[in-house]
């Protein structure tokens, strides 16, 4: 349903390094603002196709823009760093930091997005270089299935 993923990535595209549902009407995906980089085409094209669905109703779909954190590099290859590899818990939002500015502006919009959680942004640069992050390292269970 989405294009291309993220440079780094090795898979043909995590689908959650670059768009998440946060609700059943929204969701957050990964905008690169350079247009140097790699990922900007890639990503723009995701948005278009995003903004151009529709919910089961025929709602338009609502679609929150998401930066992507600046190159995140380990031995000479750029890492899949996305802040939509977020894990969702109960009380808490699980978002990957880069020690970044754009950490901050991230977490801003996580939090939005999650009024009703406590977003907590957490140092993930040992954890990408595995090519992943929170949402990769875990499997989610509803509390009401435990």
């Amino acid at each position: 349903w989405l294009g291309d993923g993220i440079v780094g990535d090795d898979t043909d595209g995590h689908v959650d390094d670059l768009t998440r549902f946060v609700d059943a009407q929204t969701v957050v995906t990964a905008v690169e603002p350079d247009p140097q980089d790699p990922n900007h085409v890639s990503l723009q094209a995701n948005l278009e196709r995003l903004q151009a669905m529709r919910t089961e109703d025929g709602t338009p779909l609502r679609v929150i823009e998401l930066p992507m954190p600046e190159p995140v590099w380990h031995q000479g290859e750029r890492m899949p760093a996305s802040y939509a590899n977020f894990y969702i818990g109960n009380r808490t939002v699980l978002m990957p930091a880069y020690g970044q500015p754009r950490d901050a502006a991230a977490q801003i919009i996580l939090q939005q997005c999650f009024p009703n959680r406590r977003v907590l942004a957490l140092d993930s640069s040992d954890l990408i270089w595995g090519l992943g992050s929170f949402h990769c390292l875990t499997v989610q269970e509803p509390l009401d299935s435990l």
